[in-house]
C-alpha cells in the first residue's frame, strides 16, 4: 500500500466526508501514515488464499475457477471454494510439472469487505454493464470505528484496482452510549437489546430518535425519555392531525376526487399552510441531497408543530359546519394536499407511519397510485405556491403570540379571560388579517402597533462599582448621576442601545465611555397594570386590567371549555347535541341565560334548563359534575338528545 499512497490520498481528496474534519483528519492522518497491508491470515474459516505454492519453490496465484479447472487434473465440477474442499485441489506447476498445494492461511476479512462493490456482481466474470453502473457508490454510511477498517479497506482496494474511490459521499456515525455517556456492554449491564427496544417504542420512534437528537457523527445517548419525547411531539402529532382529518372527513363522507384545489378561492390560512409546505418541501429536498439529516428533521419537527397547533387549531371549526360549503371543501382539499405531499417528504425518516397514511389517505382513494409511498417520486417543490412575504408575516404573528403567551403567564392570566388591548412594537407593522389573528389567538379586544413603548416600562441605571469604579475612579460619583439622569425615553433608548450593540455610552465633559450590561446594575419597572415581554427585537404590552365586562366574558370562555370537557368525558361523539344544565348557582345561571347562543352554540346544546340553588333535580341519566368556574362553584349537567 505504500507504493500508491500518493494515490490513495488524491482519491480521498473526492471524496464528500460528512463531516469533513474525519477525512481530512482521522482518516487522512492514517493514509498519510500507511503501511503496507499484510492480507493472509492463519484461520481455518474465511476465504481461502489462492495461492498454490510447489517443491520447487515456485508459488502460482488462481484468478477464477476457469483457471483453476484448467490447471488441476481433480477440480470437481460444481467445486465448493471454501475449506476443507478446496485444500484438496491441486494443480499441476508450469515451471517443474509437479502438484502443488494451496497455502493454508486465508485472506483477512477486512479484504472481503473491501472487494464488495465489485464482489457482489462478480465482476469482471459477469455483469460488466451494472457493476459500471454503479460505480463508485453514492452513499455509504458506518461508524466512526470504521475509518481503519471498511472505509480504508474499500479504498484500498478500489484504488489498487481502479484508481478512484469507491464511494461518492460517506457519512460517519458516532456511537450509541447509554443515558450516562457510557459505552454500551453486555458485561456492564447497560446494552440495549434492539428487539426489546423495536417492541416497546416502534421503528419509526427510534429511527427518528437518531435522526433528530443530534448530528450523526457525534454520540447519541439513548434511553427511554429520549426516544418517548420524539415519539409524543412528533409522531403522536403527525398521527392526531391525519386522525383529525380522517374523523371529520368520514364524518362528510369527503371524497378529494369529487373536488380540486382552487387556489384564487383559498383564505390567507390556506394559502399560508400550502406555502409553507412547498417551502418546507424544497428546504428537506436540499439538506437531503447534501446529507443534513439533523436539519431536515428539525425543519419537519416545526412544520408538524404549525400543521397540528396552529393551521388545525386555527381552522377546526371550518370542518365542523353542516354541509359543503365552499369554504369546508378549501380547508378538506388544503389539508389532504399537505398531509399527502407531508407524508411523502417524511418518507425516508418513518416509513411505517407514512406507510399506513399513505394506504389510507391515498390508495385507498386512489386505486391507480403507486403500491406504496416509498414508490413515489419524492415531491418536487411547487413555487408558485410558495408566498414568502405571507410566511414572514404569518412567522411574525407566532412570534408576537408566544410573547402575549408569555405576558399572561406572567401576569397569571388565563388565555380565556378576555383582555382589552394590547400594544406591539415591531419592525414589521402588521394589520388586517394578521391582526385579527393576533386579537383571536390572544383574546383581546384589540392591537396597536407603536414606534415606542417607553410610556409602558422605565428603566433605572446604577454603576457596577466593582469594574465601572477602577474605571472611572475619583469620577465615579459623576457617573453615578450622569446614569440616575438617564429617564424616559433617554432611558429607553440608552437600554435599546445596549440590548443591540452591547454597550451604551456615560458621557462626561463631551466625552463618551462605551460600557456593558456587566457594568451596570439595571432595574426594570413596569406600568401598574401592563405586562411587557420583548424578544427577537419585538416587544409587546399587554393591558391586564379586568372590567366587570371583561370577567364575564372570561367566566363564559370558562364555563364553555368545561361544558366541551363534560361532552368528551360523558362519551358523545362530536356530532351529537344536548340538553344542558346549569344547577345550584343562581349568579351563574343568569349568566348562562344572558350568554346563551353562545355558550349554546359553542357546546351544540339545543336547549337550557336552569336549576334554582334551592331546587336541584337535574334530568335523570345526564352526566353531572360539580364544576369551578373562575371561583364559584356550579352543578352542571348535559344530557344526549336522542
Amino acid at each position: 500500500m505504500t507504493a500508491v499512497k500518493d494515490r490513495l490520498i488524491a482519491n480521498n481528496e473526492t471524496i464528500n466526508w460528512i463531516p469533513e474534519s474525519i477525512g481530512k483528519g482521522r482518516f487522512g492522518d492514517w493514509l498519510k501514515n500507511v503501511q503496507d497491508w499484510g492480507i493472509s491470515r492463519n484461520r481455518y474459516w474465511g476465504t481461502p488464499l489462492n495461492i498454490w505454492e510447489c517443491e520447487c519453490g515456485h508459488k502460482h496465484s488462481i484468478g477464477s475457477i476457469a483457471e483453476l479447472k484448467e490447471m488441476s487434473d481433480n477440480c470437481p465440477e460444481d467445486i465448493e471454494l471454501h475449506r476443507p474442499y478446496i485444500d484438496a485441489v491441486t494443480i499441476r506447476c508450469p515451471k517443474c510439472g509437479r502438484q502443488m498445494t494451496r497455502v493454508k492461511e486465508v485472506i483477512d476479512c477486512w479484504f472481503d469487505s473491501g472487494s464488495m462493490p465489485f464482489a457482489q456482481w462478480h465482476y469482471p466474470f459477469e455483469n460488466k454493464e451494472i457493476f459500471e453502473d454503479n460505480f463508485p457508490a453514492d452513499f455509504i454510511s458506518e461508524a466512526v470505528d470504521q475509518t481503519r477498517g471498511w472505509f480504508y479497506s474499500l479504498l484500498a482496494i478500489s484504488t489498487l484496482l481502479f484508481d478512484k474511490a469507491p464511494y461518492k459521499n460517506v457519512i460517519v456515525l458516532g456511537l450509541v452510549q447509554d443515558e450516562n455517556g457510557q459505552k454500551m456492554s453486555k458485561s456492564k449491564g447497560n446494552a440495549v437489546d434492539p428487539f426489546d427496544a423495536l417492541a416497546k417504542y416502534g421503528a419509526d420512534a427510534i429511527r427518528w430518535y437518531f435522526y433528530s437528537n443530534s448530528a450523526p457523527w457525534l454520540p447519541n445517548r439513548f434511553h427511554d425519555k429520549a426516544v418517548t419525547e420524539g415519539q409524543r411531539k412528533v409522531l403522536g402529532t403527525l398521527w392526531n392531525t391525519y386522525a383529525f382529518f380522517v374523523l371529520y372527513a368520514n364524518i362528510d363522507n369527503f371524497d378529494p376526487k369529487q373536488y380540486r384545489l382552487e387556489y384564487d378561492k383559498l383564505p390567507v390560512m390556506d394559502k399560508w399552510v400550502l406555502s409553507r409546505i412547498n417551502s418546507v418541501t424544497k428546504a428537506v429536498d436540499d439538506n437531503l441531497w447534501n446529507y443534513r439529516i439533523t436539519e431536515t428533521s428539525r425543519i419537519l419537527a416545526d412544520f408538524i408543530d404549525e400543521l397540528s397547533n396552529w393551521y388545525v387549531r386555527r381552522c377546526r371549526d371550518r370542518f365542523w359546519g353542516e354541509g359543503m360549503p365552499q369554504d369546508k371543501v378549501n380547508a378538506y382539499m388544503t389539508l389532504y394536499t399537505v398531509l399527502v405531499q407531508l407524508i411523502k417528504i417524511c418518507a425516508p425518516m418513518l416509513p411505517f407511519m407514512t406507510e399506513d397514511i399513505y394506504l389510507n389517505l391515498v390508495r385507498s382513494v386512489y386505486p391507480d397510485a403507486p403500491a406504496s409511498v416509498h414508490l413515489c417520486d419524492f415531491p418536487a417543490a411547487d413555487e408558485t405556491m410558495i408566498d414568502a412575504d405571507l410566511e414572514d408575516k404569518m412567522e411574525h404573528v407566532l412570534k408576537i403570540v408566544v410573547l402575549g403567551r408569555s405576558a399572561r403567564n406572567d401576569a397569571a392570566i388565563k388565555n380565556r379571560q378576555p383582555l382589552s388591548k394590547m400594544f406591539v412594537k415591531s419592525d414589521l407593522k402588521l394589520s388586517g388579517y394578521f391582526t385579527d389573528v393576533i386579537r383571536d389567538e390572544l383574546n383581546v379586544g384589540s392591537v396597536e402597533f407603536i414606534d415606542n413603548t417607553a410610556a409602558f416600562t422605565t428603566y433605572s441605571f446604577k454603576p457596577q462599582l466593582r469594574t465601572l469604579g477602577r474605571k472611572f475612579g475619583k469620577d465615579i460619583g459623576r457617573v453615578k448621576e450622569f446614569l440616575a439622569g438617564l429617564t424616559g425615553a433617554d432611558a429607553a433608548n440608552a437600554m435599546k442601545q445596549l440590548k443591540e450593540t452591547g454597550t451604551m455610552d456615560i458621557v462626561l465633559d463631551g466625552n463618551a465611555t462605551p460600557v456593558t450590561e456587566e457594568d451596570l446594575l439595571i432595574e426594570i419597572a413596569r406600568m401598574p397594570g401592563y405586562d411587557t415581554q420583548e424578544d427577537g427585537g419585538i416587544t409587546v404590552v399587554l393591558d391586564t386590567t379586568l372590567t366587570p365586562e371583561l370577567i364575564e366574558a372570561g367566566n363564559v370562555r370558562e364555563l364553555t371549555s368545561k361544558i366541551q370537557s363534560m361532552r368528551k368525558e360523558a362519551g358523545f361523539e362530536v356530532t351529537d347535541h344536548i340538553t344542558l344544565f346549569i344547577e345550584g348557582n343562581d349568579e351563574l345561571a343568569a349568566l348562562t341565560v344572558r350568554n346563551a347562543s353562545a355558550i349554546c352554540g359553542d357546546t351544540l346544546s339545543d336547549s337550557l334548563v336552569t336549576v334554582p340553588a334551592d331546587a336541584p333535580a337535574i334530568a335523570e341519566g345526564a352526566f353531572v359534575k360539580e364544576l369551578d368556574i373562575n371561583g364559584k362553584s356550579v352543578r352542571v349537567g348535559v344530557k344526549q338528545i336522542r
